[in-house]
């Protein structure tokens, strides 16, 4: 267990990295990749950023005069990903999600400050208030991506990070609604706020990122463990080796779009088209049938997130 700064007030901004998660997209360089072959049975993508997807450079639909979003949702369809979970990072995008999943059958959206976001704000309070006021949409089936980011974040936003954390577990709790993690180098951290808290009926992994034990540990705990396409990549055996530990029942699927584009596309843009190549990595991973992987975790995004 990591010890805990001090840290600033929670109306205090500290000196954070320069560079945002837009701004690392807009330095996001080559074509988007071609689709590859459809699924047998449709799964869902439960985390990406269509807002941020849009955005890139040679997004599909957005020199045509198409609509990109329409674009990218047609797709994905295309190739068997016809349900998105469309991702907050902070009251922006959390907005821009909401209102997207009212008018795009095919979207649902979780609304959050990410860990990252949270030290940077000069009223933390005011914006998890308006967090709390989005959750209360039907069609917002989720709270998150929030938890904890000790790589990008220091230790003066720490404290920052934790109190929003806390917030967003209230929050998820009194709408019943799951609870989406991010979790990079914070392992210990997470399940250490999420006991002191006590956890949602339902937890959602984003980006499963630890090795075979601290899966086994998510697991026994009932989370839902979400692999994106960092699953495929050739250094990431131990995060195979943790999906080939998860139960079919506690698996999702995700891009994390426009990032962490599974192989053998590595570098370049990601979408929800791409999803089956992460979607094949797995069933390889664990040794299951495709179509039995598809069902699964089609079934288990309709139990975490509802229905479309």
């Amino acid at each position: 267990m990591r010890s805990e700064s001090p840290g600033p007030g929670r109306g205090e901004e500290v000196k954070q990295p320069a560079e945002t998660r837009r701004q690392r997209a807009a330095r996001r360089t080559g074509e988007f990749p071609p689709a590859p072959a459809p699924l047998p049975v449709p799964v869902i993508d439960s985390h990406t950023h269509l807002d941020l997807t849009v955005a890139e450079p040679g997004a599909p639909g957005r020199d045509t005069g198409d609509d990109p979003v329409a674009t990218l949702v047609a797709g994905a369809a295309a190739v068997g990903v016809d349900r998105l979970v469309q991702v907050g990072v902070d009251l922006d995008s959390s907005r821009w999600g909401a209102e997207l999943a009212a008018r795009v059958p095919a979207v649902v959206a979780t609304v959050a400050l990410h860990p990252n976001e949270a030290p940077r704000l000069a009223d933390l309070d005011e914006a998890l208030r308006g967090i709390e006021a989005l959750a209360a949409a039907d069609r917002v089936r989720g709270v998150g991506e929030t938890g904890l980011d000790h790589f990008r974040t220091g230790p003066d936003g720490l404290a920052a990070q934790e109190a929003s954390f806390r917030a967003h577990i209230a929050i998820a709790k009194r709408y019943g609604k799951p609870l989406v993690i991010h979790d990079r180098d914070a392992h210990t951290d997470v399940l250490r706020v999420l006991d002191d808290e006590g956890a949602p009926a339902t937890v959602v992994m984003h980006c499963f990122s630890g090795d075979a034990d601290f899966a086994a540990e998510c697991v026994r705990r009932g989370f839902v463990l979400s692999f994106a396409g960092t699953v495929t990549f050739g250094n990431a055996a131990a995060l195979r080796a943790a999906a080939g530990v998860t139960p079919l029942d506690q698996l999702l699927v995700e891009t994390d779009a426009p990032y962490l584009t599974p192989m053998p596309h590595r570098g370049r843009p990601n979408a929800s088209y791409l999803i089956p190549h992460t979607v094949r990595s797995l069933a390889e991973t664990t040794g299951a049938d495709l179509d039995e992987l598809c069902a699964a975790i089609s079934a288990t995004g309709e139990r975490v997130f509802g229905p479309w």
